[in-house]
C-alpha cells in the first residue's frame, strides 16, 4: 500500500497527501534543533530518559509508562512483534501499518468494514468481534475518514477487551485537531507522535503510553538500539514546553476544515465528517491524476480496504493553499460537463 508525502515520483507544488500541520513546526522547536547542533555527533540516549520524563508529567503518568520509538509506524511494529497473538482485529478502511504489522508477526487479521452509510464510523457491534487473548489495533480519529470513537463506545470496548483479555490498541495521533481536545478513558495501549501537531514527519518521533509496565519494558527492549536521534529528542522537548501551538493549530484547523467540507459539498461531491486535518470525500475517478497534472498531490484511496477509486483523501492546508485546491477541482468539475 503507498501511503501520502510521496512528493518524490514527480514535480509537486501542493502536496494535500500527507497530514501534516499547516503552519509547520514550531518556531522555538526550530530554534532548539539549531541550538543543539554540536550534540547531534554524540549517540542519542537509548532511554530517551529526559524526553520520557517530560511526556509523563504532560500525560499524568510514569516515566516507566512511556517507550519512545522512531515514529508511530516504528512503535506499532514493535508492538505487534512483542505482542504477538494469535488473532487480531483492525477497523478497515484504516491505516494500513496496523494490518501489515499484525500479519508479520505471524496474526491471522479479521476487519470490521466501517460502513459508508453511517459515514465510516465504528458502532459497538465491533463488540462481538474482539478475539480472545487477541489484540485490536484501533484509531481515533481514523485515518482516512476522521472519525472518532466516542467515551460511551471507548468504555465498551476497554470492557470488552478485559472480558477477552485482548489487548485493545488506540492510536491517537490526530487526536489534537479534533474539535474539542478529547478527555475519554485512557486505554491499555495509546499510540501518539509529534509527526502531525508539530510538523516533524521528517524527524520521526513517536511515543506509547502503556498501562501495563511489563509491557512498555518488553517494548522498549526489542529491536535495535539507538532508535530515537538526538535530533529527534531535542526536538521532543521543545515542543513539549510549547503552551500556546496546540489550541491555536487546532483553530486554525477546525475552520479550514469546515471551508473545505462545505466547498466540497457546493461542488456536488460527498465529503464525510471529520474530525482530523484531513478530509475523505468521493469524487469523479481520475481526479487525482488530472489535480497531478496541475502539481497538485492528493491521497487516492482505492487501496484502503473497503473503498473504491472514487474516494479521496486530502490534508487540510493553509487558507490559500485551499483555495486553490477547490478552484483546481472546479475547474475540472467544469471541463468535464
Amino acid at each position: 500500500m503507498t501511503h501520502g508525502g510521496d512528493i518524490y515520483s514527480g514535480e509537486v507544488e501542493l502536496d494535500f497527501s500527507a497530514n501534516i500541520n499547516p503552519l509547520g513546526m514550531p518556531a522555538k522547536v526550530r530554534s532548539s534543533l539549531k541550538a543543539d547542533i554540536r550534540s547531534f555527533g554524540v549517540y542519542p540516549d537509548p532511554r530517551c530518559r529526559a524526553l520520557r520524563r517530560a511526556l509523563a508529567e504532560k500525560e499524568g503518568v510514569g516515566p516507566e509508562n512511556i517507550v519512545c520509538g522512531s515514529g508511530a509506524s516504528d512503535l506499532i511494529y514493535r508492538l505487534a512483534h512483542v505482542l504477538r497473538p494469535k488473532r487480531a482485529l483492525v477497523a478497515a478502511p484504516a491505516f494500513s501499518e496496523y494490518e501489515k504489522a499484525l500479519t508479520e508477526a505471524g496474526a491471522k487479521v479479521s476487519r470490521f468494514y466501517l460502513r459508508e452509510k453511517n459515514c465510516f464510523r465504528l458502532d459497538e457491534s465491533i463488540t462481538e468481534y474482539i478475539p480472545e487473548r487477541g489484540a485490536v489495533f484501533l484509531a481515533s480519529p481514523n485515518n482516512p475518514d476522521g472519525g472518532m470513537i466516542g467515551e460511551e463506545l471507548l468504555k465498551k470496548l476497554i470492557s470488552k477487551c478485559e472480558e477477552k483479555r485482548a489487548v485493545l490498541v488506540l492510536d491517537q495521533c490526530f487526536a489534537d485537531f479534533a474539535r474539542v481536545a478529547p478527555n475519554l478513558p485512557r486505554p491499555p495501549v495509546a499510540v501518539k507522535a509529534f509527526t502531525k501537531i508539530y510538523a516533524m514527519a521528517g524527524l520521526r518521533l513517536g511515543y506509547l503510553i502503556c498501562e501495563d509496565i511489563s509491557l512498555a519494558e518488553r517494548i522498549a527492549g526489542y529491536g535495535p538500539c539507538w532508535s530515537v536521534s538526538v535530533p529527534a529528542q531535542t526536538a521532543g522537548l521543545a515542543a513539549l514546553k510549547e503552551k500556546t501551538f496546540v489550541p491555536r493549530t487546532r483553530r486554525y484547523i477546525c475552520r479550514e476544515r469546515e471551508f473545505l467540507s462545505e466547498a466540497l459539498a457546493e461542488l456536488g461531491l460527498k465529503a464525510f465528517p471529520s474530525e482530523a486535518n484531513y478530509i475523505l470525500f468521493k469524487g469523479p475517478t481520475g481526479l487525482g491524476e488530472a489535480l497531478l497534472r496541475r502539481k497538485i498531490l492528493i491521497r487516492g484511496c482505492s487501496d484502503y480496504h473497503g473503498l473504491g477509486p472514487e474516494f479521496y483523501r486530502i490534508a487540510v492546508r493553509t487558507m490559500a493553499e485551499n483555495e486553490r485546491l477547490i478552484g483546481a477541482i472546479k475547474e475540472l468539475l467544469s471541463e468535464e460537463k
